[in-house]
């Protein structure tokens, strides 16, 4: 087993930090509390705040300023605490699909079946854009550009595309 004072660092690391727990734990839970408004988080905070002082405590020029380093440190991490609580709230869970029956599953399945076959007889040209326009997402510029042509050749194949995808799909539906 280890003397305490291995534990803690140096030998005078330990009665210091002890005097600065006790000088500070306090007030420091309160200011945080004020900060983030939550006790069991403001207690994290501060706990966090004097772990990072006993990290660094050798490279702490002024001993006698670790006060002004734990209070900077527990407003830093409140500061932080509380960007990660709005990320967290703006965060919208994506829209849950409703379980479907299997009779509704394989009919979806069969459509998509229906869909991909329709695609698959355009001709290559047409294809091409609408995979650009509607899989890659890309706009008319963006698919001329990476096809190598004309925005108008963009619009008019798009729209024959779809045309072509009405007619194939269009006596099924």
């Amino acid at each position: 087993m280890r003397a305490p004072e291995e534990e803690c660092g140096p030998p005078a690391l330990a009665p210091a930090l002890d005097a600065l727990f006790t000088a500070h734990w306090l007030r420091l839970v309160r200011l945080a509390v004020l900060l983030v408004d939550d006790r069991g988080l403001a207690e994290d905070v501060v706990q966090d705040a004097f772990a990072g002082l006993h990290r660094h405590w050798d490279r702490l020029e002024d001993t006698d300023r670790a006060g002004a380093y734990l209070h900077r440190a527990v407003v830093n991490g409140c500061r932080s605490a509380l960007r990660r609580r709005r990320t967290a709230r703006a965060w919208v869970a994506p829209h849950a699909v409703p379980a479907s029956s299997a009779e509704e599953l394989a009919l979806l399945g069969e459509e998509r079946r229906e869909v991909l076959a329709a695609v698959a007889s355009l001709p290559e040209r047409q294809r091409e854009v609408l995979v650009l326009r509607y899989w890659s997402h890309l706009d008319e510029a963006g698919t001329a550009a990476a096809m190598g042509v004309t925005r108008g050749t963009v619009k008019s194949t798009t729209h024959k595309a779809l045309a072509a995808l009405e007619r194939t799909l269009g006596g099924t539906r």
